[in-house]
Parts: structure tokens; C-alpha cells; sequence
């Protein structure tokens, strides 16, 4: 019996000696963090705070500097931890990097990942590929903390994911001049929440002046938009034969939604202009288009 009682009590010393090897490397690994930013979020609710619009056009962001801010950021409120990377998740036609895209990509520590951009500069895929990075990072151990800057409702199941693996998700916010730019899904989901106020924001938003503004873009006239109309009549015309567009005259003065969506993306390339909210302009595409098609038949 006193043997039994002997090699048991080595067994639980064996243990207690293992557990306390592990907890040692435990203690020797740190903590690891990374942020992870919806970019389109980012540009809304700063640009209305600093700027008072959400138009890009209308507002130079310095990246750069933000991204250093959000670092050093966390670097304070998780102090015993140590920075994987910033993950930037932005919009592009056809996943396309922009200029000032690929310019954040050469930062050091930051990763851009690419959504598409719709017709109506919406993003869309943004949402899956945080929820992918998210659970990947926390499945494998890589990270302990997620902090994440953005307000959409569909975030929800990617912090599920990450949770569901052990990791924290701090929810990041920027103040909104009224009411919330955050899901209340969202907020009840996360970990912690903190919000970053006007003068965190205003060294890095600036709003440009109206030349710089209209060198983005100028408007263009009704008469040059009513020529670049009938010009995509001749070429959708020539593309999809007579037969084909015949079939929009009786519907005339309006064309089908996914017609009338193609006709603005086209036209909006032609000028390198955006007709968003310019019913005047738009209108005046529509016009171009009809009279074109009209005179052929």
C-alpha cells in the first residue's frame, strides 16, 4: 500500500513539475496584437468628423502618419505585447491597388488587403476577407489581441470566429458629430470598445481647396456629358447589334436598372468624373444616349 501511495505521489510530483516547465514557456512567449482597419469605414467617419463629408475626393488622408498614431496607440494600451502587423482592407475596381493603395502597402508592417468596388463604390468582399485573416490569426495562435477599426454589422460573425479560438477583440471607433457610425450588434459582441475623438484625427485629415478639389475631377458640362452618352450608344451599338437595343425604345425615357447602371460606370471612366449625385449630369447622359438611338431607327 505505503508502495502504491509512493509511486502516486511521484506521478503528481512528475505532473506538477511538467505543468510548471510549461507555464514558464508560457511566460517566456509574449503576447502578440495586431490591428486591423476597414479602410472604407476609416475614410467615411474621419473624413465627416475632420472634414464634414465622406467624399474622398474632397479630403487628403496622410496614411502613413494615422497608421504610425494607431501603432503607437497600441503600443500603450498593450504594453506587455508585441506587434504582428496592420492589416488595411480597402476597395478596388477589379482589386486593382490605387496609387496611394501601393503606397500603403510599402509600409513597413502593413499588409493591404484588396475588396472589390462596385458600380456604386461600394465595397464588397472586404467583410469575408477580415473574417478569413481574423479566425486564421487566432486558429494558429498568432495573435492574443485583435484590435479593429470599423462599425459594419457584418464584422459580428469575424469576431465570433476569433473569439471562438481564445483571441480578445478590441473594438476601435471614431467619433461620430451625431448619433453612432457603429453597429449596436458589433458593440455588443467585442471585448472592450474605445473611440478616437477630433483631435486624434484632425493632424492626419485635411481638406483640400477647391482647386486641388476640382484638378481631382472637374465637372464637366451637360453638353460634353450628352456627347459622351450618344457615344456609348455607337458603341454598345456596334457590340451588341440593333436587334438588342431595339428593345429599349418602348420603354423610353427609362432604361432598365442594370442598363442604366452600365451606362454610368462606362460614362464615369469616359470623363473621370463621378455623376454620383449630379441628377442634372446624369440626366444629361441619359439624353445623349436616347437621342443616338432614336436617330438610328
Amino acid at each position: 500500500m505505503n508502495d502504491d501511495l509512493a509511486a502516486l505521489a511521484a506521478r503528481i510530483e512528475h505532473t506538477n513539475e511538467l505543468l510548471q516547465r510549461m507555464l514558464a514557456e508560457v511566460a517566456k512567449t509574449p503576447s502578440t496584437h495586431a490591428i486591423f482597419v476597414d479602410a472604407g469605414y476609416l475614410y467615411a467617419a474621419a473624413g465627416r468628423l475632420v472634414s464634414g463629408t465622406e467624399d474622398r475626393r474632397a479630403f487628403d488622408l496622410d496614411a502613413e502618419g494615422l497608421i504610425e498614431a494607431l501603432i503607437d496607440r497600441a503600443r500603450t494600451i498593450f504594453a506587455d505585447s508585441r506587434l504582428l502587423r496592420v492589416y488595411w482592407y480597402d476597395g478596388a475596381r477589379r482589386r486593382i491597388h490605387t496609387a496611394e493603395q501601393q503606397s500603403i502597402a510599402e509600409l513597413p508592417d502593413v499588409k493591404v488587403r484588396l475588396g472589390n468596388l462596385n458600380a456604386n463604390n461600394q465595397q464588397k468582399g472586404v467583410d469575408s476577407l477580415i473574417r478569413t485573416d481574423l479566425e486564421s490569426l487566432a486558429r494558429h495562435r498568432a495573435i492574443s489581441d485583435a484590435a479593429l477599426l470599423g462599425g459594419d454589422e457584418d464584422l459580428v460573425s469575424a469576431v465570433e470566429a476569433a473569439q471562438g479560438y481564445g483571441a480578445r477583440v478590441h473594438l476601435w471607433g471614431i467619433e461620430a458629430p451625431e448619433g453612432r457610425n457603429q453597429a449596436e450588434p458589433l458593440l455588443w459582441e467585442v471585448d472592450s470598445q474605445r473611440t478616437f475623438d477630433l483631435d486624434f484625427f484632425k493632424p492626419y485629415v485635411s481638406r483640400r481647396t477647391a482647386a486641388a478639389y476640382e484638378a481631382a475631377g472637374a465637372r464637366p458640362t451637360r453638353e460634353d456629358v450628352r456627347f459622351v452618352g450618344a457615344q456609348i450608344a455607337a458603341k454598345w451599338l456596334a457590340a451588341r447589334g440593333r436587334e438588342s437595343l431595339v428593345e429599349l425604345l418602348p420603354g423610353h425615357p427609362y432604361l432598365p436598372g442594370s442598363v442604366d447602371q452600365d451606362l454610368l460606370v462606362e460614362a464615369e471612366g469616359l470623363l473621370q468624373y463621378s455623376l454620383r449625385g449630379q441628377a442634372d449630369l446624369r440626366r444629361a447622359l441619359r439624353d445623349g444616349f436616347w437621342e443616338h438611338l432614336q436617330a438610328q431607327y
